[in-house]
């Protein structure tokens, strides 16, 4: 299943709100992302056509097994881009920004060599494993 750009945006908000609190309404949503009520709404429901989200009895919004896969995957994206890029000597702000945009579009190939060349160079480069 392929997203857009802003699809992914929203399940990796909810899933970083849902990491806050159990409970995510779309107003919190919105907060976090500088939307409108109307956008959220619209975007929510798209999400949960495509079987990413639902609404609990109480109205929070919950990510669906197939949702919290595929947004612990973006989120996991974005953490190591910016990691790297910051690791590259990017300021913090313009890493997490740029690695905001390159999440989306970076293939599995790719992130997984960048994935796997960082954890090669963190374990030998820790204090004590040299």
């Amino acid at each position: 299943m392929a997203l857009q750009e802003s699809g992914e945006m929203y399940l990796e908000t909810i899933y970083v709100l849902s990491q806050e609190s159990s409970e995510v309404r779309a107003v919190d949503v919105g907060e976090y992302m500088g939307f409108s009520k109307p956008s959220v709404s619209r975007a929510l429901g798209l999400l949960r056509d495509e079987g990413l989200v639902r609404k609990d009895d109480n109205g929070f919004i919950k990510l669906t097994e197939a949702g919290n896969i595929l947004a612990k995957r973006i989120y996991e994206r974005h953490t190591v881009l910016t990691r790297l890029f910051i690791g590259l000597g990017v300021d913090k702000k313009i890493a997490t920004d740029d690695a905001c945009r390159v999440e989306h579009y970076i293939s599995d190939e790719t992130f997984d060599a960048i994935k796997a060349h960082m954890l090669k160079y963190d374990s030998g480069h820790r204090p004590g494993l040299q």
